[in-house]
């Protein structure tokens, strides 16, 4: 028998609030955590992007959280990037207008002056970035004293990115007698010790596995000429439509995306470079289906949770395993397969191959030849363990913000992009 919000303790005007976004069934992780989180427990999750976890904190804390006084917040959310931040945030906006609770976010690359104004307001829930909300408390415009639930999401990445020593200082700030909650893809090392210090007695969860599911996606190496990769990117973004692709560099992004738009293909860049309100417009219209591309370098694609992306491809060699799983983990989400392709230039055989042995792809580099032109190539991408493999089918779900979906498509929308999604559709349902 499935569990219902009900089931779980969630209060009728959540669960109506809930409902008008059709989502009715919780996650697992939603289903393990909720309960615990309700009664005030610490928690430390595990669970892999796209698998729920901000309905899981995000609905206890709204439940659970005071109303707030001026410039104190009852509720603080820690995340890595602006645009988790923002994304938390405008999950939580329907569930807060239901209790009467005020969200805001914080974070960097924008001015100080708005978001202090928000501040003197009063917020009732807190999403912030570590390094603004320090200069935010340095500066006198919010006082975490009265915080009574913290939750800090994606630990892992906050320890990737050096955020720790910003993360145990905010800690300190905030009551003792607070519960903290905790979610990350793993639970050791650097964040088994932030739960030691930080956390009493927390109730463990996990959920998935500890890295993305390889099997979930097709995973090809192409050995192709360096000039080439553009038009063999083109290619791919014509054949599976919704792909993110990745370079290591601002440069290298913003070339790629005149050079795709001199092939036909529709993208946009995401990356340390642009400001905040670029930045947001560009994954806007990726999430719309205004374009059919986001090209994004490592630090600007961590925080991008984006369901239904068909393709991912490592224009530029991923630097070790670990940012390959990460990059890759973009697409097969949420019971959904997609497609990875690695671009491999002459330079680059012997360093894709050390990659290929520390993920477990090994044997899989096919020499590519001068693609006949986007539109009427059609690239295969071999599978990781079998020549063949079973269609996923996943019951269709239908799209909201703050629920991740099971299958891969994407959602609808209006205006100028209406012609970009269709054209994905019919590449999608001719697709292999």
């Amino acid at each position: 028998m499935s569990t219902s919000f009900a089931d779980l303790g969630v209060s009728a005007d959540l669960i109506d609030a809930l409902d008008k976004r059709r989502i009715t069934e919780p996650f697992p992780i939603q289903a393990a955590a909720i309960p615990d989180a309700l009664a005030g427990r610490d928690i430390s999750g595990r669970a892999p992007t796209g698998s729920g976890k901000t309905l899981a904190f995000g609905i206890p804390m709204i439940e659970r959280v005071p109303r707030a006084r001026r410039l104190r917040p009852g509720g603080l959310i820690l995340a890595p990037t602006r645009e988790l931040a923002a994304q938390i945030q405008k999950d939580l906006l329907p569930l807060a207008k239901t209790r009467g609770r005020r969200v805001i976010a914080v974070y960097g690359g924008v001015g100080y002056d708005t978001q202090i104004r928000e501040l003197r307001r009063g917020v009732d829930v807190l999403v912030a970035c570590p390094g603004r909300l320090i200069d935010l408390v340095e500066r006198r415009a919010v006082e975490l004293d009265g915080v009574e639930i913290v939750v800090i999401d994606e630990a892992d990445r906050m320890a990737d990115m050096g955020f720790l020593p910003q993360v145990r200082k905010l800690l300190d700030l905030v009551s003792e007698n607070r519960q903290t909650i905790l979610f990350s893809a793993t639970l050791d090392g650097d964040i088994g010790a932030l739960t030691r210090e930080y956390q009493n007695d927390p109730v463990r969860h996990e959920v998935g596995e500890v890295e993305p599911d390889l099997d979930a996606s097709t995973h090809a190496f192409w050995h192709i000429e360096a000039t080439e990769r553009p038009r063999h990117t083109a290619t791919l973004i014509n054949k599976h439509g919704s792909t993110i692709v990745f370079t290591r560099t601002r440069h290298g992004a913003d070339r790629l995306v005149k050079q795709l738009s001199a092939a036909g293909v529709s993208a946009t860049a995401i990356h340390g470079g642009r400001s905040q309100g670029q930045r947001d417009r560009a994954l806007q219209s990726f999430k719309q289906g205004d374009v059919d591309a986001l090209i994004a370098t490592d630090v600007a694609a961590r925080g991008i949770h984006v369901d239904g992306v068909a393709c991912v491809v490592h224009f530029d060699l991923a630097e070790d395993a670990k940012a390959y799983l990460h990059r890759s983990g973009r697409t097969g989400r949420a019971g959904a397969s997609g497609v990875v392709v690695t671009l491999v230039s002459d330079g680059l055989v012997r360093d894709v191959k050390r990659l290929q042995r520390e993920v477990g792809l090994e044997g899989n580099l096919e020499r590519m030849g001068r693609p006949a032109g986007p539109a009427n190539v059609s690239p295969t991408a071999t599978p990781r363990r079998a020549d063949t493999r079973p269609a996923r089918h996943a019951p269709r779900r239908p799209e909201t913000s703050g629920q991740p979906r099971r299958n891969g498509a994407n959602g609808n929308g209006n205006g100028n992009g209406s012609n970009a999604r269709d054209r994905r559709r019919q590449r999608r349902g001719s697709a292999g």
